[in-house]
């Protein structure tokens, strides 16, 4: 049950399994209203009692880009950057013809996106904070782990066996491990590795779950497994949801550029809340 009434009209948007409640102040007329948006996620992303959603997406207009987007997780935090957030919002703004030049502000700098036939390809800031072969300690257990920062940090780890692996239970003591701290970090799991090909799972912050798809940790992940050699670009990332996302990138060295992310996006119902 929602808490409130807040005379909101809102879009439930889907890009490869992770859901999104948008709101649409591109014109600005929500200003006035000083909205708490960090509360207004709380309220609509729980699962069951309410609308549903991995994060809230605010559409507001930008002097820098086509629009800005912001996006709030479904603990009321605000992160810098959403991959799949960004690809809906594309989505949303080609739907409604905002203009051919798919530009975005977010708190990781202006991306830019192309929307065809349903899908969504997006150009991603380049990774920062690249650190290979990192040995964390978890409980009693110590492990292998790589760690870099696509737009919001995220550690990754290669494992054996993908499908039985405890996801939440490790992902959430990597999440909130001191060497993380204060912020602490998404956690990618990642098996099956195969023909440019592997399976990932995805333990997000804010969120405080494993989610069905994450396109900064799918990223993240790629970009791992081709600075160590596993894997080539354009690789084929499976997602918790069963649908597939295609990163690209370029490798020179240790530096990595050119990084897109593409995949599927919907609209999946409209409203007022």
């Amino acid at each position: 049950m929602i808490n409130r009434k807040y005379n909101v009209c809102f879009s439930k948007m889907v890009a490869t399994g992770n859901d999104f409640i948008v709101i649409d102040n591109k014109n600005g007329e929500l200003d006035v209203r000083d909205l708490d948006y960090s509360a207004m996620a709380r309220d609509l992303c729980r699962r069951r009692v309410s609308i549903g959603a991995d994060g809230l997406l605010v559409l507001e207009d930008s002097d820098d880009a086509l629009f800005r987007m912001r996006i709030f997780n479904p603990d009321g935090s605000e992160a810098a950057m959403c991959g799949n957030g960004a690809r809906c919002s594309a989505f949303y703004a080609a739907k409604y013809e905002w203009g051919k030049d798919l530009t975005i502000e977010t708190g990781a700098g202006i991306l830019s996106a192309e929307v065809k036939d349903g899908s969504v390809k997006l150009k991603m800031s380049d990774p920062k904070d690249i650190k290979l072969n990192m040995t964390l300690g978890v409980g009693s257990s110590m492990m292998s782990a790589h760690y870099l920062d696509t737009g919001v940090p995220h550690v990754v780890h290669i494992v054996d066996d993908l499908e039985n692996y405890n996801v939440n239970g490790i992902g959430r003591k990597i999440r909130e491990h001191t060497l993380f701290s204060p912020d602490g970090t998404n956690v990618n799991f990642v098996g099956n590795i195969k023909n440019d090909e592997a399976s990932i799972r995805t333990y997000e912050r804010g969120v405080e779950d494993e989610t069905l798809a994450c396109g900064t940790g799918t990223t993240a992940s790629a970009i791992v497994l081709g600075l160590l050699g596993h894997i080539s670009s354009p690789v084929k990332m499976a997602t918790k949801s069963g649908e597939m996302l295609t990163v690209y990138y370029d490798i020179v060295g240790k530096k990595v550029s050119n990084v897109y992310l593409e995949g599927t996006a919907k609209i999946v119902c409209e409203g007022k809340i």
